[in-house]
């Protein structure tokens, strides 16, 4: 295992930023821990880092991804311990974002679950279309109350996730994870650190990014993906922004309400991402953006 340092916090917090810098200083690489800065369709929407971000310092796992695959925790773990058994033994990594379980991976390990046959995917996507999501949660409930549990009724990825395990191994996530895959980096040794914007803050970082975006090709960006028609229920057609501006780009509503709607959707999702990492990962060192890299040096020196 690696002795890492993470960093997470909600969207528009300033984890990139930061991760940027300290690598810059300290001659390491940045790892992406955001499961929608995966898709390779999506740059724009996700604020991924930018060509001269990228060329000042090495990332990886950013955009790799093709917005028609269903890209998993399982996936992003796997892909993550080929990168870090590929890097040099000494060299500092910087793992930032703000996907919670992709955090949770890293540190406590994950189940191999077998790959589902898309056939089985399919016909559970049809049956969402035409039984609505709670059905699929009820039918979820009593199959697997252990997992229905911890996923909210209208969580619809997390809702098929667990009913096409179940449909093709016949066993529960639960049972999956049980057996596990070992974790990459070891929490005891790990350097963890929370962003966390006062909330005023962080709803102006926010509308500012967003602002950003639509200058910098956010529609084009959208218009592309949905000339694809995939599928609405696949990761990257739900990520923030895209089904509101495919709604405008559709002519169904304006520009500024689609904006309206993004924003406040970032919002609610910033706001569950403070929740989750509370409730979830104790032990983390929660932190002002001014204050982060001061303190990532003393807690480097430890």
């Amino acid at each position: 295992m690696k002795r890492v340092v993470l960093i997470a916090g909600p969207t528009a917090s300033g984890k990139s930023a930061l991760a940027l810098a300290l690598a810059a200083r300290i001659g390491g690489v940045v790892v992406n821990a955001d499961s929608m800065q995966v898709y390779r369709d999506l740059r724009v929407l996700t604020a991924r880092p930018d060509a001269q971000d990228e060329a000042r310092v090495q990332h990886y796992l950013f955009g790799h991804v093709d917005a028609a695959v269903n890209y998993s925790v399982g996936a992003y773990l796997a892909d993550a311990a080929r990168l870090l058994a590929e890097l040099p033994p000494d060299r500092p990594v910087i793992v930032a974002g703000g996907t919670g379980l992709y955090f949770k991976a890293l540190m406590s390990g994950l189940a191999a679950i077998p790959p589902v046959d898309p056939a089985i995917r399919e016909a559970l996507r049809n049956r969402l279309a035409h039984e609505g999501v709670e059905a699929l949660h009820a039918e979820l409930a009593r199959r697997d109350p252990e997992g229905a549990a911890r996923i909210m009724v209208r969580d619809r990825s997390r809702i098929l996730r667990a009913l096409e395990v179940l449909d093709a191994t016949g066993r529960t996530m639960s049972e999956w994870h049980r057996e596990g895959l070992p974790p990459l980096v070891d929490p005891e040794s790990a350097v963890k650190i929370f962003l966390n914007p006062a909330r005023d803050e962080l709803k102006a970082r926010i509308e500012k990014r967003f602002e950003a975006m639509l200058s910098g090709g956010a529609l084009d960006e959208v218009r592309a993906l949905a000339a694809r028609h995939l599928p609405d229920t696949l990761p990257a057609m739900k990520a923030h922004g895209v089904p509101w501006l495919r709604r405008h780009l559709a002519g169904e509503i304006s520009l500024e309400a689609a904006v309206d709607g993004s924003i406040m959707d970032t919002r609610r999702y910033a706001k569950r991402q403070v929740t989750w990492f509370r409730n979830q990962m104790p032990g983390w060192a929660w932190l002002t953006p001014d204050a982060a890299m001061a303190s990532l040096e003393t807690l480097l020196q430890t």
